[in-house]
């Protein structure tokens, strides 16, 4: 058929351009037109839904916020009850101690007290004054340059000191003395007792305290090492009531906390609720809040409801309410609840739905087209501006012309991603790259401060260093030593360590830190063996220049420390810190006696013996450790032709079996056939020595007298 017979009909032809504008239009009002009807139909379901919602994140802040209040007092008994000075009872004239317990109860508010008790009833106690009741200090008839009571009980030792009551300045200086108490004993406090007859929960209490007459709950813990005691404070409830007031939503809303036994427990107006008690109650009840149908929300809670309530009161007026736990609190079963009139906050939304929805559409049909052009423009910036940013996260940070727009928002933003990228690419000139890159991928805080977590640390050195460059040109001095230093940090790295510092011609490295390593300990073995790998080719480098080589000793350990950043607001060094550095670098330092290059822990030969092979060298009791600690010398890995060195290590050990159970005669008996195979060995000839100081020339063997 011809279509171009008269009556025939012609098709419709759309542009491209045309049918994307029609489609979006007719989208947008669809989408708009639905959205003005439901609202009329769904607006109270949605306002609930949305008050719900935004409730729950309210009481969720306001319980971590809470939570937080305790855990910081749980950290500062921990930091206090791992101190050795607290740990060994030296309570009495100890000036750092009060000091650093000075410190903590100023950095914490909430705290009205921090003490320890001790199974022989030694107590100590530091008290801020100013933050109980008027007629605390009043009883106290101290004048007011006195800023802290400390009670001292010191029963340790033959001549325990009578009982003291010392009166210290905001500067910790002393101004009044008092005797006693003398018929105080810690042992019999509720406190102490709960410590050791339950230990899922940090909390005694609650109680009104004597020095403030308000309620509180003491957080205690037992001390870990040392001394058996109980470190504890004292929390101030009261201290609760300007948070909770600012965890209030609009002029009606209400945050308090509360218990299993409905008892109120922190409010905004905690001292008006506490003068409506009866006589004979700690807390009030839930009741005093006069609040119609908030204990039948709570009710519906417990039984399994929701965690957001809604209810009315007698006026018929609708709330709404959230309820959160207070994770540390544990068995005390201490509840956020947060509380707040539906009508205050959506009132406004509710009787100008119709005007509002009316405008909105309007000024999306009015906007369309400039909505389009602009989207297409930003979606383009946006687009490769996410793009870089995505590059600088995966650290690729090759130079790239800067991105501009005539948009000044973008334009700015394009400046700071390409200033990002600047210092960025500078920074990493100055520190090892894999540091920042591991801060940019973890996401680790650049604040001061750390947190507790379990690292593989190394200690390296260099044996005679002083003496093989003392004579030389410094500026070459520095020069070997920074490729010395490179080569080991490249290995380090590569196996997912962290260089932490170079102290001298010494390297401290530590793995699982910032970033999370699971298979750690085995990085660190492989990273000290590629390190020996390095120093060997380094070695040979230097010899056909003319450089001494540097001889490399390491030492290994795995175990918990504090990470984080130390120093100054404007310096900073993340770093690790706590025993585990300190045995570290003790190992390192041992090689040196046996003759050894890389001495681990038993921690570290438990972890990675199935892949590596160690042999024992000996055990040591380093300072500050309750038990021996048995070292051993990394040889190896297992793959490959680690064969011979399994072999060698089992001959060894089972010479060390014999000098740990047998006389020392027969032990060197043992050694010295060892050292006829093995002449060089400096393990054997260290315990050889040592037998040999041990037994008189008369008793030795034949074969161990020369």
């Amino acid at each position: 058929m011809n279509e171009n017979q008269p009556g025939s009909r012609r098709p419709i032809h759309i542009g491209f351009r045309t049918s994307i504008i029609t489609v979006f239009i007719a989208a947008a009002l669809f989408v708009g037109l639905t959205l003005v009807y439901l609202s009329f139909q769904r607006v109270s379901s949605i306002t609930q839904t949305a008050a719900s919602t935004f409730i729950e994140k309210v009481v969720q802040l306001g319980a971590d916020r809470v939570d937080s209040q305790f855990k910081n007092i749980r950290d500062c008994l921990e930091v206090l009850g791992g101190l050795p000075s607290i740990q060994s009872a030296e309570i009495d004239d100890n000036s750092k101690l009060y000091g650093l317990m000075a410190s903590m109860l100023r950095n914490n508010p909430q705290l009205f007290n921090l003490y320890v008790g001790y199974e022989d009833g030694s107590f100590l106690e530091m008290d801020v004054i100013d933050r109980a009741n008027p007629g605390f200090r009043s009883s106290l008839q101290v004048d007011e340059d006195a800023a802290y009571r400390v009670v001292i009980i010191s029963r340790t030792g033959n001549a325990a000191l009578k009982p003291v009551t010392v009166f210290l300045s905001e500067n910790l200086i002393q101004v009044a003395e008092a005797p006693g108490p003398t018929g105080y004993d810690p042992r019999r406090r509720p406190w102490y007792i709960d410590a050791f007859k339950d230990e899922t929960t940090l909390l005694t209490g609650p109680y009104v305290y004597y020095a403030t007459g308000q309620p509180g709950y003491t957080l205690r813990t037992r001390l870990k090492e040392g001394r058996r005691g109980v470190v504890a404070g004292d929390l101030l409830l009261n201290r609760l009531q300007e948070m909770l007031g600012q965890q209030r939503l609009g002029q009606s809303g209400l945050a308090f906390l509360f218990n299993d036994a409905n008892r109120v427990v922190g409010h905004p107006e905690m001292n008006r609720l506490m003068d409506q008690t009866e006589p004979g109650e700690t807390l009030p009840d839930i009741g005093v809040i006069r609040l119609d149908g908030l204990a039948q929300a709570i009710q519906s809670w417990r039984r399994g409801g929701g965690a957001q309530q809604f209810f009315a009161d007698q006026t018929g007026r609708a709330y709404v309410a959230a309820f959160h736990s207070v994770e540390t609190a544990g068995p005390a079963n201490i509840r956020l609840a947060v509380v707040a009139p539906l009508d205050e906050f959506y009132s406004q939304i509710i009787s100008e739905r119709r005007t509002l929805f009316a405008l909105a559409l309007g000024f999306v049909i009015a906007t369309l087209p400039l909505a389009f052009w602009l989207g297409s423009l930003m979606a383009r910036s946006m687009r490769e501006l996410a793009r870089q940013t995505d590059e600088i996260q995966r650290f690729q940070i090759a130079d790239r012309p800067r991105l501009r727009s005539m948009i000044d928002e973008i334009d700015e933003l394009g400046r700071s991603v390409f200033t990002m990228r600047t210092v960025v690419r500078n920074f990493s000139s100055f520190i090892p790259r894999q540091i920042v890159r591991q801060l940019i991928e973890s996401g680790a805080s650049l604040e001061l401060g750390g947190s507790r977590r379990e690292i593989t640390v190394l200690f390296t050195d260099v044996a005679d260093f002083t003496a093989k460059t003392e004579k030389a040109d410094p500026s070459q001095v520095m020069i070997y030593t920074s490729r010395y230093f490179a080569a080991l940090s490249e290995e380090i790295m590569s196996h997912q360590g962290t260089v932490d510092k170079f102290i001298g011609d010494a390297v401290m490295a530590f793995w699982n830190a910032p970033a999370d390593d699971p298979d750690h300990v085995t990085n660190a073995c492989k990273a000290v063996l590629g390190c020996v790998r390095r120093n060997a080719e380094l070695n040979a480098s230097f010899s056909s220049e003319g450089w001494p080589p540097y001889t490399t000793r390491f030492g290994l350990h795995v175990g918990d420390a504090v990470v984080g950043n130390v120093g100054s607001s404007d310096r900073m060094n993340y770093t690790a810190l706590g025993a585990t550095i300190n045995l570290t670098a003790r190992l390192e330092g041992l090689n040196k006696n046996y003759g050894t290059q890389i001495l681990a822990s038993a921690d570290v030969k438990a972890r990675a013996e199935s892949s590596f092979v160690f042999r024992s060298i000996d055990e040591i009791k380093p300072k500050g450790f309750a038990e021996a600690v048995a070292i051993y010398e990394l040889r190896g890995d297992r793959a490959g032709d680690g064969s011979s060195e399994l072999a060698f290590c089992q001959r060894w050990d089972a010479v060390y079996a014999a000098i740990q159970r047998e006389e020392a005669g027969a032990a060197l008996n043992r050694i010295s056939e060892f050292l006829s195979e093995y002449p060089g060995d400096g393990v054997a000839q260290y315990h050889a020595e040592r037998l040999r100081a041990t037994v008189p020339l008369a008793k030795l063997p034949e074969t161990s007298r020369y």
